[in-house]
């Protein structure tokens, strides 16, 4: 259990970054919400890849709950390849990227700026090509992430996700529930020993469903992704709502679903949904706060109380991200090095 490998350590690197980044970016996130405000924005259109996009959809729940503004994910290549870009007056563009290297993700904000709208990149690199395009920067002060997973940098680009929202609602109550979300996480992986001792029972599990809705709907992705990158599975991640729309029709006896359904507006639809699953036969594994769920799962991993469903999404993935590292070494693969992956990707 106690490996030595980078990814490992920068899972245990992320209340201290989590921290670091709450302390440090309020004064430069307030000057970013007054001229969101100064312009006028009217909507939000994000654009990243892989991790990151997982993060811009927590941003479609967040900035439309809270901020009341509309959320697009960018679709880069009319914008790098089709070069028919959309007409984008009234919006901020926002570019999320751990490196800030993707060229189709620098072109997205390329072209913010050609057409004189508000641009912003969320980035662990603040000397980036993308950061250089944009006309504000959130830096992430993670650190070097050298694990090709990314894990400390996508809880990050959450929290500077969630200090935007806060601080163009001027809402400090928010701010201070945020303010706790790093204690939350550290009490998560308090619980690794408990996570690593449950993987060896999916040691040969070769397909999986990941569901979450709502703020985890982003959750179910991240985790999926880390299952896939790290231990070659197919894990394919849904919505309860779709996937009730017909994907449903695959689960049978021991067939294994992760279920990430904290407390919250969305908690009595997931606990619906979890109880349909099990009554076919569904092997639960279950991410909550909720003891009255927990108890229906093969596989609990609980959550602390007191989070806010908003926030849930920063400490919801960490025993996924935990799951994932632990089911890696059981199944003798090297977590930090995945067969035909690097850090950086590239894309147009």
């Amino acid at each position: 259990m106690k490996s030595m490998s980078q990814l490992r350590a920068e899972i245990h690197e992320q209340p201290q970054v989590l921290a670091r980044l709450i302390d440090e970016e309020g004064e430069r996130i307030g000057g970013i919400a007054k001229e969101i405000g100064r312009r006028g924005v009217r909507y939000i259109v994000i654009a990243a890849r892989g991790t990151s996009d997982n993060a811009a959809r927590y941003g479609q729940y967040l900035f439309g709950a809270y901020n009341r503004l509309p959320v697009g994910l960018a679709t880069p290549s009319l914008f790098s390849i089709y070069n028919q870009p959309p007409r984008l007056e009234d919006g901020l563009i926002i570019g999320i990227s751990q490196s800030g290297q993707s060229p189709d993700i620098v072109a997205v904000l390329e072209e913010g700026q050609r057409q004189g709208v508000l641009t912003l990149a969320i980035t662990n690199d603040p000397d980036s090509s993308l950061a250089a395009q944009a006309d504000y920067v959130i830096p992430l002060h993670a650190g070097q992430e050298r694990a090709v997973a990314a894990t400390k940098t996508y809880t990050a680009q959450l929290a500077a996700l969630a200090l935007l929202s806060c601080t163009l609602g001027d809402d400090p109550d928010r701010l201070e529930a945020l303010r706790r979300v790093p204690l939350a996480v550290e009490r998560v992986l308090e619980s690794e020993e408990r996570i690593a001792s449950a993987v060896e029972r999916y040691r040969y599990m070769e397909t999986c469903v990941v569901i979450g809705r709502g703020y985890n709907y982003a959750t179910a992705f991240e985790i999926a992704l880390k299952l896939k990158e790290l231990n070659y599975l197919i894990a394919e991640p849904y919505s309860p709502a779709d996937f009730m729309h017909g994907p449903i029709a695959v689960v049978g006896s021991g067939f294994p679903a992760l279920i990430v359904a904290p407390s919250g507006k969305m908690f009595d639809t997931m606990r619906h949904f979890t109880l349909e699953l099990k009554s076919r036969g569904a092997e639960l594994l279950i991410i909550s706060d909720r003891q009255d769920l927990l108890v229906e799962a093969v596989t609990p991993l609980p959550l602390p109380e007191g989070v806010q469903e908003w926030l849930s999404p920063i400490v919801a993935v960490i025993p996924g991200q935990l799951f994932a590292h632990h089911l890696t070494l059981a199944k003798g693969y090297d977590p930090d090095h995945p067969q035909g992956l690097h850090k950086v990707t590239l894309t147009r």
